[in-house]
C-alpha cells in the first residue's frame, strides 16, 4: 500500500481541472494508515483526524471516513471540496452527525454506518446502567465521599423484564448479555416484526401494549424523524410504576421534559448516557432529579472501538479496491 502524509495537500493544475486519473484511488482515514494491518494494496492513503490542515487535495480523496467524535463542524468542513467522492464511512452506529451535510455531495456517493464496531462497548455500558441503577450504586459512592456506611434492599436484575426497543446488532449485544442475568423476560422491538431463534421481535406499534409489562425499557434506536421523542408523555405513561428507562441511543428520542415530570414525582427511575441537550450544561435539572444516572455519552468510546474500527477499514477498503459490494450501506446520495 502506499500512504501520503504531508501537511500540506498537493494542489491541482487549474488547467488541467480535475485529479489525475491514473493515480490510485485516495482514503483518507481518522486512524494512521500504517496502524491497519492488512490494508489492500492498489489503494494510497492518508491520515486526517480533524486536525486544521488537510493532508491532500480533498478532491482526490474517494474513501471518506470521517473522524471519530469530533462534531459535525469538523465532519463536514472538507465534504464540499470532495468532488471525487465515491464513499463516506462513518465510526458510528447512527448517522445524524453526518447527514446534514449530505446535500452538497455528488450524487452517487455510498453512506456507510459502523454496524458492529459499537455492539461489545454499548451493551457492556447499558448493563453497567441498569445494575448500577437497580442496585444503587450512585447512592453507595456518595455514601463513600461522604464516610457514610448507607446499607439497604435493592432490587436485582433476576426475575425482571427487559424492554429491548430497537432491535439492531447492539440490540442482540444487551440480549446477550442479558442471558446469564436471569431475567423473566426479554422483549424486542424493531422497525419492522420478525423472529428470531430467541423468540420474536415485535413492531414499534406494539409499545402501547409491551411497556406495562416492562421492569426495564432499553432505548437504542438509531435518531431519525421516526424516534425523535419517541420516549415522549405517553410512553412514559404506560411504563409501569417503578420502571427503569436506559437510553443508549440519543439524547432527542426521550422528550427531557417529559421525563423529568415522572422522575420527580419519583415514579419511575432513569439511567441515561445520552441527553438532550448535549452536553448536558451546569445547572440542568437532569443532573439532579432524583432516581437519574448520567453518563456523558461513553457508550463508543472504551478499548473496545479501535480493534473493531480497524478491522472494518480493512474489510470495507478490500472490499472497495477489488469493486465488490460494501457492507453496511445505509444510503446513496442522489
Amino acid at each position: 500500500m502506499s500512504a501520503d502524509h504531508s501537511d500540506t495537500f498537493r494542489h491541482r493544475d487549474p488547467s488541467q481541472g480535475v485529479p489525475d486519473d491514473s493515480a490510485p484511488p485516495l482514503a483518507w482515514l481518522p486512524i494512521p494508515p500504517e496502524e491497519i494491518d492488512g490494508l489492500p494494496d492498489g489503494l494510497s492513503y492518508a491520515f486526517w483526524d480533524g486536525g486544521p490542515d488537510f493532508p491532500t487535495d480533498p478532491a482526490r480523496c474517494a474513501f471518506y471516513c470521517v473522524p471519530y467524535m469530533k462534531g459535525l463542524e469538523v465532519s463536514v468542513r472538507p465534504l464540499r471540496e470532495m468532488t471525487g467522492l465515491q464513499v463516506i464511512q462513518t465510526l458510528t452506529a447512527g448517522m445524524d452527525d453526518i447527514r446534514p451535510a449530505l446535500g452538497g455531495v455528488p450524487s452517487g456517493v455510498r453512506l456507510c454506518n459502523a454496524r458492529g464496531v459499537h455492539d461489545a462497548s454499548t451493551a457492556e455500558l447499558a448493563l453497567t446502567l441498569i445494575l448500577s441503577s437497580l442496585r444503587g450504586i450512585p447512592d453507595f459512592v456518595r455514601g463513600q465521599d461522604a464516610g457514610e456506611w448507607r446499607s439497604g434492599f435493592r432490587p436485582a436484575l433476576a426475575d425482571k423484564s427487559v424492554l429491548i426497543v430497537g432491535y439492531g446488532s447492539i440490540g442482540r449485544a444487551i440480549e446477550d448479555r442479558l442471558v446469564p442475568f436471569e431475567c423473566e423476560r426479554v422483549m424486542r422491538v424493531a422497525r419492522s416484526p420478525r423472529t428470531t431463534e430467541r423468540g420474536p421481535v415485535h413492531p414499534i406499534d406494539s409499545l402501547p401494549q409491551l411497556l406495562p409489562d416492562a421492569d426495564v425499557v432499553v432505548l437504542v434506536t438509531p435518531l431519525t424523524e421516526a424516534t425523535r421523542g419517541l420516549a415522549g408523555a405517553d410512553f412514559l405513561a404506560r411504563m409501569r410504576d417503578g420502571a427503569l428507562l436506559v437510553n443508549v441511543s440519543r439524547g432527542p428520542v426521550v422528550d427531557t421534559e417529559a421525563l423529568l415530570a415522572e422522575v420527580g414525582t419519583g415514579r419511575l427511575l432513569a439511567a441515561l448516557d445520552v441527553t438532550d441537550p448535549e452536553p448536558l450544561p451546569a445547572g440542568h435539572p437532569l443532573w439532579h432529579a432524583p432516581g437519574v444516572l448520567v453518563t456523558p455519552h461513553v457508550g463508543g468510546p472504551s478499548s473496545a472501538f479501535l480493534p473493531r474500527a480497524k478491522r472494518l477499514l480493512r474489510d470495507q477498503l478490500t472490499r472497495f479496491a477489488s469493486g465488490e459490494s460494501l457492507r453496511h450501506v445505509v444510503d446513496t446520495t442522489g
